[in-house]
C-alpha cells in the first residue's frame, strides 16, 4: 500500500502561475504532452482566474483558491476513462491563467484630427488625448473573443484595438451631442464621464471592465487655434475705451513724481480718451459689417484738449498739496476720480 501511495504521488502535478512582470492578460500553462494527473493541485492566486478547456470547450472556471482536481472539483473527469493499474488516468486539457489586476496608465489619443460639425465654428478638426484603466472581468468572454489558444496575450496586443474603439466612440459621441468645442474644452470632467458611460458596454463585450477614463486635453490644430485666439482678442476690444481711461488715470501719479512730467500729460490724456472712444466705435462697426475699415487717427477738438489740460493742471496743484501734507491721499484720490468723471 505504501508503494502504491508512492507511485500515486509521482503522478500528482502542482499547477500555478506567478506573473514575472506587468502587462500579461492571459497565459496558457505549459505542460508536457498537455497531460494533467488526476488529483493534481491547482492554485489560483488573488488577482487571477484559471480556465480549463477540454477538447476545445471551456470545462470550468476557477476563482482564487486551492483545488484538488478530481471528479468533484472538475465534473468533466467523470467522462474520461481510467487506467486499469489501480490508479486514475491522466487527462488531456488546456489550463489558461488570466490576470484580473487593474491595467493602469493606458494612453489614448487621436493620431489624426477628428472632423466634427461645430455650431460656433462650422466644420472643424479636433484633437484629444488622455488615459484610462481597465481590468479583465469575464475570463470566458475574453478567452472566446480575444485571447483564444495563444500561449500568451498581453496588454500591448490589445492596446491598438482598445484605442481604436475609444476614438470611434468619441467621434460618434461628438457627432450626436452637438456640444460646441468651447464647451468641450471647458468641461473635460463631464466629457470624461460621458465617454466612460458610452465605452463601458464596448469593453464589456470583450470581458473587460472599464475602471476609469480621463480626457486630459481637447484642442484644435494650430491654424484653427490661431483663428480662435484672434476671435477671443476681438471680443475683448469691446471695452477698449474704459481700458484706455484706466491706463491714463493710473499714469497720472507716476508722471507727477517727475518734474514737468504731469504738465506734458494733458494732450496725451485728451488723445487717449478720444482714441479709445473712436477705436471702440470703429471696431464695433467692423464686427457688425464684416468689413475691414481704414485706420485713421482721431482728430482732437480744442475743447477736449483744453478740458484735459484744465484737469491735469488742477490735479498737479492737488498733488502738490498732498506732498506738503495739507491734503490727504484719500482726499486727492476722491478729487481725481471726480475730475476724470467729467471727461467721460
Amino acid at each position: 500500500m505504501a508503494l502504491m501511495d508512492f507511485i500515486r504521488k509521482q503522478f500528482i502535478d502542482v499547477i500555478h502561475w506567478t506573473e514575472e512582470g506587468d502587462g500579461v492578460l492571459a497565459m496558457r500553462y505549459p505542460m508536457r504532452d498537455f497531460e494533467i494527473q488526476y488529483g493534481a493541485q491547482l492554485t489560483v492566486r488573488e488577482s487571477q482566474i484559471a480556465v480549463f478547456v477540454n477538447e476545445g470547450q471551456i470545462a470550468d472556471v476557477f476563482e482564487p483558491g486551492q483545488y484538488r482536481l478530481t471528479t468533484r472539483t472538475l465534473p468533466v473527469l467523470t467522462y474520461l476513462k481510467n487506467w486499469d493499474k489501480l490508479f486514475e488516468s491522466p487527462f488531456k486539457s488546456d489550463v489558461y491563467f488570466f490576470s484580473t489586476r487593474l491595467q493602469l496608465d493606458c494612453k489614448w489619443g487621436t493620431p489624426n484630427p477628428i472632423t466634427i460639425r461645430d455650431k460656433d465654428f462650422g466644420m472643424v478638426r479636433m484633437r484629444a488625448f488622455g488615459i484610462y484603466s481597465y481590468k479583465l472581468a469575464d475570463a470566458r468572454k475574453f478567452h472566446r473573443e480575444i485571447s483564444g489558444t495563444r500561449e500568451q496575450y498581453t496588454v500591448t496586443d490589445l492596446d491598438g484595438q482598445l484605442r481604436n474603439l475609444v476614438i470611434s466612440s468619441m467621434t460618434d459621441l461628438f457627432g450626436e451631442s452637438g456640444v460646441p468645442f468651447i464647451d468641450m474644452a471647458a468641461n473635460q470632467d463631464e466629457l470624461s464621464r460621458t465617454l466612460k458611460d458610452k465605452l463601458e458596454a464596448v469593453f464589456d463585450r470583450y470581458g473587460l471592465a472599464l475602471d476609469s477614463f480621463v480626457v486630459q486635453n481637447v484642442s484644435l490644430p494650430e491654424e484653427l487655434q490661431k483663428i480662435l485666439d484672434t476671435r477671443i482678442g476681438m471680443n475683448m476690444i469691446g471695452d477698449l475705451g474704459r481700458y484706455t481711461q484706466y491706463q491714463v488715470a493710473n499714469s497720472i501719479p507716476l508722471a507727477a513724481q517727475n518734474e514737468g512730467g504731469i504738465a506734458g500729460l494733458g494732450a496725451g490724456l485728451g488723445a487717449g480718451l478720444g482714441i479709445g472712444q473712436t477705436m471702440t466705435t470703429t471696431v464695433a462697426q467692423a464686427l457688425q459689417t464684416g468689413a475691414n475699415p481704414p485706420v485713421t487717427a482721431p482728430a482732437l477738438t480744442p475743447d477736449s484738449a483744453g478740458s484735459a489740460d484744465a484737469v491735469v493742471a488742477t490735479l498737479e496743484k492737488l498733488h502738490a498739496l498732498v506732498t506738503k501734507g495739507i491734503l490727504s491721499q484719500a482726499e486727492f484720490d476722491a478729487k481725481k476720480a471726480e475730475l476724470l468723471a467729467r471727461l467721460q
